[in-house]
């Protein structure tokens, strides 16, 4: 066997970035303290960064830095002034969430390596292209994929010479990644901004089936199914662990490149994986990765589990429960253990130094012969390194502006840097009175920073050009549309002029081809494409939209966009694409000639100002719809109604429409909602109102919708619909005095979110 599998490790400080190189991985992912996914990681500096990428080379080890959150439309400046230093780094990757980023990466900053995060949620085959045509190299692949899809999606990411990795150790969120608005509906604390609030470990009020941490499952951990893995055509391998510290990643990575070495070299798992319940676990599933979503995934402990299973394994061993005395000593000879590791694990790392390395320059020459710079580099792991440049014109006498001690220390500043401290500079062996033009006196300078860059390329500083704000095409009116999903509702096209989107099912029947009829029958809906489609589910979405080939789709899936804009179909993004930046719908609009896009609801009015309009670009904005907390491939109703079928599979999919409640310990409820072939997904007990944003910003958008699929709504009932859209149509049309009768209309309503923002 030599197929090169990646062993990635998480790092969320320095030390268990030190602990994850020493332990053998082959490149690690962190964060700074901006512009990450886990703001609750310690993340480390810039100056750290690069004493971490030089540490970690000389291990043969790569570094990965993550930018995985979604961008605000301000924050560009600060980002590219943060990219105009990492382009000057030997970084070997960025792993971005934001569209806009993208776009900028591949745009401006082509020699950084772009790895498409998991908050991308990638998990069909025709997003892997989407992503390509973006710049990404590797994609990580969504944590809810079977063996299967996951071998699909590794064969056409080799098509298109991308890589993919999976995560195969550590936390599982329940929740789609990047499609989990639990807590930024509420106070703001958006995951796609790195600020979960994890209200899926939260302790609930006892439920029906008697579980008080009915959403919290179990980690993940494919440690006995890295031959699967590797024959499915993987890359890399991916541990999750930002938040988690030196021991727990030494221990975690430790174990696995012992079973990744093990396999390659006798062909079998040598190792138990015992050693993984020595720290922070909440027990371990394969189930995702088995496609057997079953009760036995969940744990009704969101806390360590690491005595629990030594409390099951010795009375499992004895056959019989054991005292509490022997409880006592469990704990007490896990928490020895514990420190032993810990203890362990500093001292194996508290040699490797991330400091700055020592520069000291000797200034050389005497009159007739050209200047010489001898740059002495020093660190604490390998030899000094000498690096000597010198001038083209040869060093003359001068009663004026001689080189001295001043004129060196003033062209080298640039030298005292992020991965140099320039200690000295020593001009014994250079005679006074001397001189070379200072023109060619800084290009010595710019010469040996070349040198001292490992002869890289210096990349100039990026200024980001104004973007231009159109205006829109229909300057006078505010459109209205409607976003349906039962059959029967198709009757509303008769009482309306506005666009009417039909909600298309996340899952099928294999084949299912009745939508293509019922597109054809009725050319006036527009179709609308979820977010989520996975394996056979893509494959109908997909023969849909070719079979129809209709005017006009908004899709929430990338996959689904990608397929139009090759088809030519035009195609409007999605407000679950979650677009919060101008640069954003310039990816979009260049790459797949999208013709509009909904405008995220997760920013505020101040942050949705700012957004430029791209030429001939229309903006939505969804006004009225459920809120979506969290969708899951799992079942909701297992841990809190409970569920006669020990497992969730299509059939579940297709037909289950059950919706139930859960209450947290503050009294807060919120509705779990199944539709009809559609995911499991939890909802606020409010509805999303704004009609604020039609006073505030009606010029800047050409439409909003309002949703009248009742999704969400569970067993509460629905307003008339054609009442609804005949009061919004009113009010678009410039009638405010029909705010309070749709406030009466919408009693439990909430526009948090537009005044909270990211």
């Amino acid at each position: 066997m030599d197929h090169k599998i990646e062993l990635l490790a998480p790092g969320g400080d320095v030390d268990a970035i030190k602990a994850a190189i020493i332990a053998g991985a082959d490149a690690v992912y962190c964060g700074l303290d901006t512009f990450n996914a886990r703001n609750r990681a310690s993340n480390i500096s810039f100056e750290q960064l690069v004493g971490i990428i030089r540490l970690a080379h000389q291990y043969q080890c790569e570094i990965f830095l993550t930018l995985n959150i979604v961008i605000l439309e301000h924050e560009f400046k600060s980002l590219t002034k943060l990219l105009n230093k990492l382009v000057n780094t030997t970084l070997d990757g960025v792993i971005v969430q934001d569209l806009g980023l993208l776009y900028i990466l591949r745009k401006h900053y082509p020699t950084l390596d772009i790895h498409a995060s998991t908050q991308l949620t990638t998990h069909n085959v025709g997003q892997i292209p989407f992503l390509k045509k973006l710049g990404a190299t590797r994609v990580n692949l969504s944590r809810e994929l079977n063996l299967r899809e996951i071998t699909a999606m590794a064969k056409v990411g080799h098509e298109n010479d991308v890589l993919t990795e999976v995560f195969v150790h550590g936390s599982l969120c329940v929740a789609f990644s990047g499609l989990c608005y639990s807590t930024s509906a509420s106070v703001g604390n958006s995951g796609n901004r790195g600020r979960c609030s994890q209200a899926c470990r939260e302790e609930y009020e006892t439920t029906e089936s008697g579980n008080n941490f009915p959403l919290n499952i179990k980690d993940n951990s494919a440690f006995f199914d890295l031959p699967t893995l590797i024959d499915a055509g993987v890359h890399s391998f991916k541990i999750e662990g930002r938040i988690k510290g030196a021991s727990y990643v030494h221990t975690v990575v430790d174990s696995f490149r012992k079973q990744i070495d093990g396999y390659f070299k006798t062909g079998e798992l040598l190792e138990d994986g015992e050693r993984l319940y020595k720290v922070f676990n909440r027990d371990f599933s394969n189930a995702f990765l088995r496609g057997d979503l079953n009760q036995s995934m969940f744990i009704d402990n969101p806390r360590d589990n690491s005595k629990n299973h030594a409390v099951e394994k010795l009375s499992s061993n004895k056959g019989e429960a054991i005292s509490v005395v022997q409880i006592h000593d469990i704990e007490q000879n896990l928490s020895d253990e514990k420190s032993a590791i810990q203890a362990s694990v500093f001292d194996k790392i508290k040699y490797l130094s991330i400091e700055k390395q020592q520069l000291t320059l000797h200034i050389i020459g005497s009159e007739g012969q050209p200047l010489q710079i001898k740059a002495i580099v020093e660190d604490t792991v390998q030899a000094a390194q000498t690096h000597l440049v010198q001038s083209t014109s040869l060093l003359a006498k001068t009663a004026n502006n001689a080189i001295d001690q001043s004129a060196i220390e003033k062209r080298s500043k640039s030298l005292n840097n992020g991965h140099f401290y320039l200690s000295g500079i020593n001009l014994d062996r250079f005679e006074h009175g001397l001189s070379i033009p200072f023109k060619e006196l800084t290009l010595l300078k710019n010469t040996l920073l070349h040198a001292l860059n490992n002869h890289q390329t210096i990349h100039p500083e990026v200024e980001l050009p104004t973007l231009a704000n159109h205006e829109k095409v229909n300057k006078e009116n505010n459109e209205l549309s409607i976003l349906i999903s039962g059959i029967a509702d198709v009757s509303l096209l008769a009482e309306t002029n506005a666009d009417i989107y039909f909600k298309l099912p996340d899952a099928y029947k294999r084949g299912c081809v009745k939508y293509v009829d019922f597109f054809k029958e009725n050319p006036r809906l527009i179709p609308w494409f979820p977010s989520v489609l996975i394996g056979k589910d893509y494959d109908v979405a997909l023969n849909i939209l070719e079979q129809v080939q209709p005017p006009l789709i908004v899709t929430n899936n990338t996959g689904i966009a990608n397929r139009a804009s090759e088809l030519g179909v035009e195609w409007i993004a999605g407000p679950f694409l979650n677009t919060t930046n101008s640069y954003a719908l310039l990816a979009m609009k260049e790459n797949f000639n999208c013709r509009g896009a909904f405008i995220s609801n997760e920013i505020n009015h101040k942050q949705i100002k700012n957004i430029a309009r791209p030429e001939g670009f229309k903006l939505f904005y969804s006004i009225y719809h459920p809120i979506l907390l969290m969708a899951s491939r799992q079942c909701f109703f297992q841990q809190s109604v409970g569920c006669e079928k020990p497992r969730i599979d299509n059939g579940c999919m297709l037909s289950c429409d059950k919706s139930t409640s859960i209450t947290n310990l503050k009294g807060e409820s919120f509705a779990i909602d199944k539709q009809k072939a559609g995911y499991p997904s939890i909802y606020n007990q409010d509805q999303f109102l704004n009609m604020d944003i039609i006073r505030d910003l009606a010029t800047l958008f050409d439409g909003f919708m309002i949703d009248l699929t009742n999704i969400g709504a569970g067993d509460k009932t629905s307003p008339d619909k054609n009442v609804l859209i005949q009061q919004f149509e009113q009010l678009l049309q410039g009638d405010s005095s029909f705010e309070s009768s749709l406030h009466a209309l919408v009693p439990e309503s909430t526009n948090v979110q537009y005044y909270n923002g990211l």
